[in-house]
């Protein structure tokens, strides 16, 4: 178990320091992310950021998430769930327009200049509080990819097994500090996994 995020930052932290891993610039998944990223970028002497990604809603079930995409407009679909909804592409070209300008105005409020910082050539660490589906984190890294990165890491404290098997194939390394089989959430991990609010996930980008 993980005390809160703050704790888990400093655990894996503590991993890829021993793991002599190299990083210009953290980006932290708001909101829930930023507490762990900062410890992490103190760590390696890098500069802290976000990446940002929304949830596409299933149609009259917007909890269910048919994939994510990121403020660039880059996506990943949840082809099983999809299908198996028998979910239209005007519905998916829609939902993926409206998130990804919800995700660009959220990613606006983070920083002062719009895009992610210039990533080209340098090696960047991703890191979320944890991986359930990973679509989220997957919108995410090819985000990075797309801005030049290079080399991508992803860092969290827990996933499920199965995703971060699925991630491998995003990033250059995943690195999870926990992938227990019997995974159920990310929550279940923490003692205390209260909601972070924008004003705090932002705190955290200054060094607070």
């Amino acid at each position: 178990m993980f005390e809160d995020r703050t704790d888990a930052g400093r655990r894996l932290a503590t991993e890829l320091e021993r793991r002599d891993l190299a990083a210009d610039v953290v980006l932290g998944i708001p909101r829930g992310a930023l507490p762990v990223a900062r410890p992490v970028a103190d760590a390696l002497d890098a500069e802290l950021d976000v990446v940002v990604a929304r949830k596409m809603g299933a149609p009259d079930n917007p909890e269910l998430a048919l994939g994510a995409v990121a403020s660039d407009g880059s996506v990943r679909y949840n082809d099983n769930l999809i299908d198996r909804l028998g979910v239209g592409d005007d519905y998916l070209e829609s939902v993926r327009e409206e998130e990804a300008e919800n995700a660009s105005e959220k990613a606006d409020r983070y920083r002062d200049e719009p895009g992610l910082p210039d990533l080209e050539g340098l090696d960047v660490v991703v890191v979320d509080d944890g991986v359930a589906t990973g679509a989220t984190a997957t919108a995410c890294l090819r985000q990075v990819r797309e801005a030049g990165a290079g080399s991508v890491t992803l860092a969290v404290p827990v996933g499920s097994p199965r995703s971060v098997e699925e991630l491998e194939a995003e990033a250059d390394m995943v690195i999870a500090l926990r992938t227990p089989g019997e995974f159920r959430a990310v929550g279940q991990y923490y003692r205390e996994f209260g909601q972070v609010s924008d004003a705090e996930a932002i705190g955290y980008l200054g060094g607070e």
